[in-house]
């Protein structure tokens, strides 16, 4: 029976091969393949290859891989391990069908780059595809071909650790940089060796979990989902993503690993993804946790008839499954049609013709090239957020610099969330950088004051204050460590932690320029820190190269011109706040009362019944899209090429941008446009287009956009899809708040 068995699956691989053209995998050739390895597997076999495990024990995954019980791994980087077990996928299980190996490789692999988060604040797509191009090249050297990344969750809650890891409060931002970090993951080919596949993370409105709660329920009607959660999905699809993860939470009641709306109707039906769909770490097994499911089998029916290829960890599928298969719970079309999609991406990948990590292949890891791009990050990326007469750049003047914080030299803590890989002793903090390029030249004296940034002690803040008074100038490097963002690490208080506070209100008093360098995993309330300080940088988690990257800014070597890619609020209280909210029937008023303002007994409507806090106002600290420059620019000559447009037309957009500042610099030039009456109530605001122009002093450019009409299309009272005619304003600006308006109506023609 044995022999038997040896010569079935021996002749379904010579049919496989056989079929090869010589033009190589096309998608006639790979669906054959699948078609003809399916025909030969048991349902046991099947079921393996839905199965994802992370190994803990060799031998015994080793057994569970030979018997065809596996799928993929996660978690092993050491290329000699994975050929090792990748072997006895490929030589010793029945059908030969290799693993494939992934990891979370969310914003780099060694060489690590600004949090995601902090890419976004570039504005710039194209060293987004750089990044992750540099982890797909590194990572994959380790025999890693699949990363759990990009996050396209629209997030617009400060407390929700999982903001670090998205792009951003806007749909098209997040759209955009989205798919650019899926070609980099990507590359030319998925075949290429250097290739890792993508995950589109997580489908879908994780990043709306109430109350800014990890894991928490979300309660987002289709409209909305439609409009906000759900664009850079799509755009994830049609710029080839492979892989999509379902999300943790549950929305209006139903697990997103089990909701067949999304999961079938909308990513399979409407929109032809015919890659892998994988659950998130045991949220199938975790839908009995919701309430949703009665135990492991229950789980495991719901979750692959709603459209989930791959369990993840859990393995309630491959214990459960079979019987429900028999049982008629789930039919065997469903299971075959899983494995299809699970075969197709790996010989999509080219896994079956070479399964095996090239260990002759020369180390990429912290190359020069992967470096001075992961500096470039950072240069883009930091934002400005105030420059009080000048005061950065620091220049000659300076002889003395007293560096202060806790964030000023800690290696570990600026790489950020999720950086299983990154190595401590590759990361150059700013003091490092600081003390290499000013030399002998400037004195610098370090007093970090707290021994990291939930320090509460005080004790060693007269140190940083004796220090700050023998400087020219100071420079506070605070924030977050690492660990204070990203999965399962949501805050209630979004403002700096431990005795950081204290120490830059001490500093202060002493009269010397204070420049306070803010290095976090989200945008933090940063009201009082603004207050005491001459200049304000901010620096989400930069990574390895971050520190040069922020001692060039400070020294003016390089002129900021990242931007806010999520408003920073006035009080944590304020979150959830973005610019896109929509008017209400009372929108607030630029002008008004705040509680300190009140007369006593105060009549009721004293203060105008309008759609305000009385604490902190109406508006954010610093809006989406701020952040200043070395250099002032100007906005002139806003003119569109016509005030009315018909369904299929083009809106040519063009303006004058002037350099009127003493430097060259980069401005982030953006356009939004609200639609002023809808069917249903819209935005007062949407980002539909922005560009990085760079200008020398003095200089002058006429900047143009083209806007198709139909990109001011959203989901109407009918729950169909459209630009509705009527009137239209169109901004271009520096940023969500500001900018030269103009007015055009759409018709019917």
């Amino acid at each position: 029976m044995r022999i038997h068995r040896l010569f079935i699956a021996a002749a379904a691989i010579l049919a496989i091969a056989s079929c090869t053209p010589v033009g190589g995998n096309t998608d006639a050739v790979i669906e054959r393949k699948v078609e003809q390895l399916l025909v030969e597997m048991t349902l046991e076999e099947k079921l393996g290859q839905m199965n994802q495990l992370s190994p803990w024990d060799y031998d015994d995954l080793a057994e569970k891989v030979r018997r065809g019980e596996v799928g993929s791994i996660l978690n092993c980087t050491d290329p000699e391990q994975v050929n090792r077990i990748q072997r006895v996928a490929v030589e010793e299980s029945r059908l030969g069908i290799p693993l494939i190996v992934a990891r979370d490789v969310i914003h780099g692999y060694k060489t690590i780059f600004p949090i995601p988060l902090g890419q976004a604040a570039s504005f710039n797509p194209e060293i987004v595809e750089k990044g992750a191009r540099v982890a797909a090249v590194e990572a994959s050297s380790d025999g890693i071909r699949w990363t759990f990344a990009p996050m396209i969750d629209v997030s617009r809650d400060a407390r929700w650790g999982r903001i670090a890891e998205s792009l951003g409060e806007d749909p098209y931002l997040t759209s955009v940089l989205g798919v650019a970090m899926i070609r980099g993951f990507q590359g030319d080919s998925l075949d290429d060796s250097t290739s890792v596949a993508a995950c589109a993370k997580h489908f879908v409105a994780y990043g709306a979990s109430e109350g800014g709660r990890d894991y928490n329920s979300t309660y987002i009607p289709e409209r909305q989902l439609r409009d906000v959660y759900l664009p850079p999905f799509k755009a994830a699809v049609d710029a080839g993503c492979a892989t999509f993860m379902t999300s943790f939470n549950d929305n209006d009641g139903v697990p997103s690993t089990a909701n067949r709306f999304v999961l079938r109707d909308i990513l399979r039906d409407e929109w032809d993804f015919d890659g892998m769909v994988v659950s998130d770490w045991t949220s199938v097994s975790e839908m009995i946790n919701h309430g949703f499911c009665a135990d492991a089998k229950d789980a495991a029916e719901k979750a692959v008839n709603a459209g989930v290829d791959m369990d993840m960890v859990s393995e309630a599928y491959i214990r459960n499954l079979a019987l429900s298969v028999e049982e008629g719970k789930v039919p065997m079309k469903v299971i075959d049609d899983a494995v299809r999609n699970i075969l197709r991406l790996k010989f999509r990948m080219g896994l079956f013709d070479n399964p095996y990590v090239d260990m002759s292949r020369e180390d990429m890891t912290y190359v020069p090239a992967h470096l001075e791009t992961a500096r470039k990050a950072v240069e883009q990326s930091v934002i400005l957020l105030k420059n009080d007469a000048g005061t950065l750049p620091l220049g000659d003047r300076i002889r003395t610099i007293a560096v202060v914080g806790p964030m000023a030299d800690a290696p570990y803590e600026q790489m950020g969330t999720w950086t299983f890989d990154g190595e401590r002793e590759h990361t150059v903090t700013p003091l490092a950088a600081l003390r290499e390029m000013y030399g002998d030249r400037v004195r610098i004296i370090y007093e970090p004051a707290l021994a990291y940034t939930r320090d509460k002690s005080q004790a060693g803040i007269a140190r940083a204050v004796n220090a700050a008074r023998r400087a020219d100038a100071v420079i506070a490097f605070v924030g977050e460590e690492a660990i204070l963002s990203g999965e399962a690490h949501s805050l209630a208080n979004v403002e700096l932690q431990g005795a950081q506070k204290q120490l830059l209100r001490a500093v202060a008093a002493t009269g010397r320029p204070l420049v306070t360098v803010v290095m976090a995993g989200r945008p933090l309330v940063l009201t009082d820190e603004a207050d005491v300080s001459d200049a304000l940088l901010f620096a989400f988690h930069p990574g390895t190269m971050g520190g040069p990257a922020i001692a060039d800014i400070l020294l003016g070597k390089v002129n900021p011109s990242g931007k806010t890619p999520v408003t920073f609020p006035r009080m944590a209280g304020q979150v959830p706040v973005y610019y896109g909210q929509k008017s209400t029937g009372r929108p607030a008023l630029s002008e008004e009362m705040l509680v300190d303002e009140i007369p006593v007994e105060a009549g009721q409507t004293s203060i105008g019944c309008r759609s305000f806090y009385l604490d902190a106002g109406s508006t954010p600290l610093y809006p989406f899209g701020y952040g200043l420059s070395y250099t002032t620019f100007e906005y002139s000559g806003l003119m569109l090429s016509s005030d009315t447009y018909g369904m299929d037309d083009d809106i040519t957009v063009t303006f004058n941008l002037s350099n009127s500042g003493p430097c060259e610099g980069t401005e982030i030039v953006q356009l939004y446009v609200r639609d002023l009456v809808g069917s249903v109530t819209r935005p007062v605001k949407e980002l539909k287009a922005f560009r990085r122009v760079t200008l020398g002093s003095g200089e002058t450019q006429a900047v143009s956009f083209n806007l198709p009409v139909r990109d001011l299309a959203f989901w109407g009272m009918d729950m169909t899809y459209g630009v509705e005619p009527g009137a239209f304003t169109l901004w271009v600006g520096p940023d969500s708040a500001t900018g030269l308006s103009a007015d055009f109506t759409v018709v019917k023609r």
